[in-house]
């Protein structure tokens, strides 16, 4: 079992590779097939266990992390603590690089590593065991002394992994799915998620005295550290009254009378902000991320004969709108075989009681504007989860439409109902993939196979 995601690229990534291609017409089958493979080779590179091979090293019994270097004599002991999608996978290339003498592991699925404590925990909402995981890992990281080195994994996810509330559960899970169900963005969802908890917010570097090496797979736009996984080591810049604003904002302020309170402690003093200052004990190193995806996509595509651009990292707005967007652009874009691909992470006003997620909505988004047009254009989510559906993700191209046609399938109806799953469910275009070890967002590609007017 515990060997499932770091070695899952000796077989197709996408499980249904092949029933994806034959989906399309004869003359748009080998771009979809190209597409499928540019996404597959993103995903490989920024896979958690290839990303720390890639990272780190150890050399004369010296550590060296990226272009920093750590001599492994000045510690006694090696712990290994990690939250997150990816953390099993690159938990998996530490052990086979340092000798560690304990660790944990907080992930979404149910692994095992040798000599690693491994917790199967709820994602998005966090559940008892998150808490109890997370009571299990401080055990770990307040006996770790300065003498020590704590090696610390953090992943996309981590914000629910680990978790101290200062607030009970029920109220911490009804928060967060209010902010989730209005399409609030990453950073103001973690703002609020910050200031109620005991560990997020730089607050999990004041429980531990050992060296920390942090190594991020980061989840969030331009790897601003102290939103990933909430910034548990890092000084956090948000205050209480920036959690407020954020709860007035989306009208969540109010209902919750114990997130009030502790809200108002903060403001008035009572309770301690989070900390301002960085860590002097704390290294934190960015390994993977979705430039690092997009950038490999661009470089298999080249190899494929296409003029490729990465157009953004930084995608964000509403899924739906910003599809329509993707492929406006594409018409435009003055060049022949061009493979177009953008990263980021969208949001989507959840008001229907439907399956699916931002990639699927920003495809179906898309759906009508590209028909009849010689393009393939596809939007998937890194960590092979797209919103509250099974896929990772769709793919589609001018002549989807004719198909959604002729099952009767209405993009507009679908969207209402934010069943964007369903939609590509029947129309056999749903992306689904095995585990990939990493969460770096999300990342689109589009193929135009030939100028178009």
């Amino acid at each position: 079992m515990g060997l499932s995601i770091a070695f899952c690229f000796c077989i197709v990534l996408i499980k249904n590779f092949d029933s994806l291609v034959t989906n399309a017409p004869p003359h748009l089958k080998k771009a979809r097939r190209d597409a499928l493979h540019m996404l597959e080779r993103a995903l490989y590179k920024v896979n958690g266990y290839n990303a720390v091979h890639s990272a780190i090293s150890v050399d004369d019994s010296f550590l060296r992390v990226k272009e920093e270097s750590f001599s492994l004599k000045s510690f006694e002991n090696i712990y290994l603590l990690g939250f997150g999608k990816a953390s099993v996978a690159m938990a998996q290339a530490i052990k086979e690089i340092l000798p560690i003498k304990k660790g944990c592991i907080i992930t979404n699925e149910k692994e095992k590593i040798e000599g690693i404590n491994v917790y199967q925990a709820s994602h998005p909402l966090p559940g008892k065991k998150n808490i109890h995981a997370t009571e299990e890992l401080l055990k770990i990281g307040e006996k770790a002394s300065k003498k020590d080195l704590v090696i610390l994994l953090i992943s996309g996810g981590g914000s629910s992994f680990l978790c101290k509330p200062r607030i009970s559960l029920n109220g911490l899970k009804k928060v967060t799915k209010m902010l989730m169900l209005a399409g609030c963005t990453i950073e103001e969802l973690n703002t609020v998620r910050k200031h109620l908890s005991f560990v997020k917010g730089g607050q999990l570097a004041k429980k531990i005295k050992a060296k920390i090496i942090a190594l991020i797979i980061s989840d969030v736009i331009e790897d601003k550290l102290e939103f990933i996984a909430s910034g548990p080591v890092v000084a956090d810049t948000t205050t209480y009254s920036d959690a407020q604003y954020i709860l007035k904002k989306y009208e969540i302020w109010g209902k919750i009378k114990e997130i009030d309170e502790i809200i108002m402690k903060g403001i008035k003093g009572e309770i301690d902000e989070t900390p301002k200052e960085e860590f002097e004990h704390v290294h934190s190193f960015i390994i993977a991320n979705n430039e690092m995806a997009c950038k490999e996509a661009q470089k298999k595509a080249k190899g494929m004969g296409y003029y490729a651009k990465v157009v953004t990292t930084s995608l964000t707005g509403e899924a739906k709108e910003l599809g329509k967007a993707i492929v406006e652009y594409a018409k435009i874009f003055p060049r022949e075989k061009a493979a177009l691909i953008f990263g980021g992470e969208t949001t989507v006003v959840v008001k229907g009681k439907g399956k699916g997620g931002r990639n699927q909505e920003l495809v179906l988004g898309a759906i009508k504007e590209i028909e009849g047009k010689d393009i393939v254009f596809l939007s998937c989510g890194t960590d092979g989860k797209d919103g509250n559906s099974d896929a990772a993700g769709a793919i589609i191209d001018g002549y989807s439409m004719e198909r959604a046609k002729e099952k009767d399938l209405s993009p507009d109806v679908f969207l209402q109902n934010n069943d964007s799953f369903t939609f590509f469910e029947k129309l056999g275009d749903a992306i689904f993939t095995a585990q990939t070890g990493t969460n770096v967002m999300d990342v689109q590609i589009v193929i135009k196979q030939q100028p178009l007017s």
